[in-house]
């Protein structure tokens, strides 16, 4: 079985979905890093931290395009054979 995998060649999603979980992740920790000044009642952040939380959807849209470009990879697979 592990030979099927490694003969695989890689889809044409799988760098979408690896980026955009790196740039989800990065968004995360800057909506954290945003919140936590308000609810312990320190100095907010700039807004330029607000913007950089706009990361977490857009590395949500990347992973989500990687995943149907993936799907449709694999139908067309399907079909072939």
């Amino acid at each position: 079985m592990s030979s099927a995998v490694s003969s695989r060649s890689a889809d044409p999603g799988d760098v979408y979905v690896k980026v955009g979980t790196v740039v989800f992740g990065l968004g995360m920790l800057a909506t954290l890093a945003t919140l936590v000044p308000l609810f312990l009642h320190l100095t907010p952040l700039p807004s330029v931290a607000w913007w950089l939380s706009m990361l977490m959807p857009a590395g949500f849209l990347a992973a989500l395009v990687g995943l149907l470009r993936n799907a449709r990879a694999q139908r067309r697979r399907m079909q072939e054979s």
